[in-house]
């Protein structure tokens, strides 16, 4: 409906004040957080009747849901059976020097981050390797950093590195395997980048640190005991999962949905347990971001606002463009709303790769711009170690200036 009616102020309205709550993080003086704002978004599409229940639920793209959830057990599965934290303290044992230490973290976070999702990876390795490197006397910010730069970075590799990605690959339907060789190159490039960054200050050896009370303190827990069995069972599913995506044309989402109910039947954790480690405030921003987007799709105030741009000489569907308007939404209300909000302007080959890498490098540059980069300042707070804006964008700026710079090179071949 291309005319004004009275629903498209509605619209209008309850689109702006999502992505306002996008943009803070919630709404002021509200208790709501981003996922909050876009339930009650979608809660107000529906109780306007703009649309019916059954018209928003048919606006929820299912394959991506069911993706990402499936993908979120299989890594629940492996935190389980304390893999990653087997991982992070090995990496930890090895007898190397501060930048090679560095190099490994890059190169094992970038690659678990592009099979098992980065926001589930830096959950829970970030701890572990706070609490090693305060035990080694060496300062952990530079590796904590590493870890979420490297996680952010390896997820753009692939269709299920993270969110936002999945939801690309669903929704525009690329192949698995084209385009993987398409992202690989500008993500080993932007990992060399990474390490050259973070790696040079750590040449010359530094005086030991001396751990505060609070951390010493924060120290004090046990390490999770490493489960075999169900390790092998969720790193089985894992890699038969990317081989079935690589080399068959089986639907995505139901290859992944049969892999997590393959895990659930198990006789050591209770599916309560799985179920407790799902990020069920995900879904749900996904499902209210979905019915909020098409709510506004059906004014046709989208069309209009592409058509108005690509009058301007802002063609979306030019790489160049894609690029500068990923970049820019998402710094400014996030990877996935960004990409949600491009997704229906994204046309041509080069599309789906150019929102895939770029809304993912892009992440790095702030704290706020990467639910990866939020989980690892957390952890480390509760290592009695303070990252604050200042101290991340001093690394986060620099990468993402140069992970850009080569993505941007790279996008242009296309």
């Amino acid at each position: 409906m291309s005319e004004f009616h009275p629903q498209t102020a509605i619209v209008l309205a309850v689109f702006f004040i999502v992505y306002l709550g996008m943009i803070l993080g919630g709404l002021p003086r509200l208790h709501l957080d981003r996922t909050g704002v876009a339930l009650l978004g979608a809660i107000a599409i529906v109780g306007f009747e703009v649309m019916t229940p059954e018209q928003a639920a048919q606006s929820i793209h299912l394959p991506t849901i069911l993706l990402l959830f499936s993908f979120m057990v299989i890594s629940a599965q492996m935190r389980l059976g304390g893999f990653y934290d087997a991982v992070t303290r090995r990496i930890a044992e090895l007898p190397l020097g501060s930048m090679g230490l560095m190099g490994v973290i890059i190169a094992v976070s970038a690659l678990l981050s592009a099979v098992f999702s980065n926001d589930i990876v830096c959950l829970a390795m970030a701890p572990v390797l706070a609490e090693v490197c305060l035990r080694r006397r060496v300062d952990p910010i530079p590796f904590l950093l590493g870890l979420a730069c490297a996680s952010n970075i390896g997820s753009a590799a692939t269709l299920i590195g993270n969110p936002q990605n999945m939801l690309i690959g669903e929704v525009l339907r690329l192949p698995f395997a084209a385009y993987l060789w398409q992202a690989l190159p500008p993500v080993v490039a932007g990992l060399l980048a990474l390490w050259a960054l973070l790696a040079w200050p750590l040449r010359r050896p530094a005086a030991p640190l001396q751990a505060s009370p609070a951390q010493l303190q924060a120290l004090q827990t046990e390490a999770a005991p490493l489960d075999r069995w169900q390790t092998a069972k969720g790193l089985i599913v894992a890699l038969a999962l990317v081989a079935i995506f690589l080399f068959t044309d089986w639907p995505r989402d139901v290859a992944a949905l049969v892999g997590a109910g393959l895990l659930l039947l198990s006789q050591r954790f209770h599916s309560s347990k799985v179920m407790g480690l799902i990020d069920w405030e995900l879904l749900i921003l996904f499902m209210g971001l979905f019915i909020v987007n098409h709510a506004l799709e059906l004014t046709g105030l989208t069309q209009q606002a592409v058509a108005w741009l690509a009058a301007q000489g802002i063609d979306l569907s030019q790489p160049l463009a894609l690029f500068i308007a990923t970049l820019s939404l998402s710094n400014l209300v996030s990877n996935v709303p960004a990409v949600m909000l491009l997704l229906p302007a994204a046309e041509g080959a080069h599309a789906g790769a150019t929102l895939a890498l770029v809304s993912t490098m892009a992440g790095n540059l702030l704290i706020v711009g990467s639910i990866a980069n939020i989980i690892v300042v957390d952890a480390a707070r509760r290592c009695g170690v303070d990252i604050d804006w200042r101290r991340h964008a001093r690394t986060g700026v620099p990468v993402t200036v140069v992970t850009l710079a080569i993505t941007a090179l790279w996008v242009a071949r296309f």
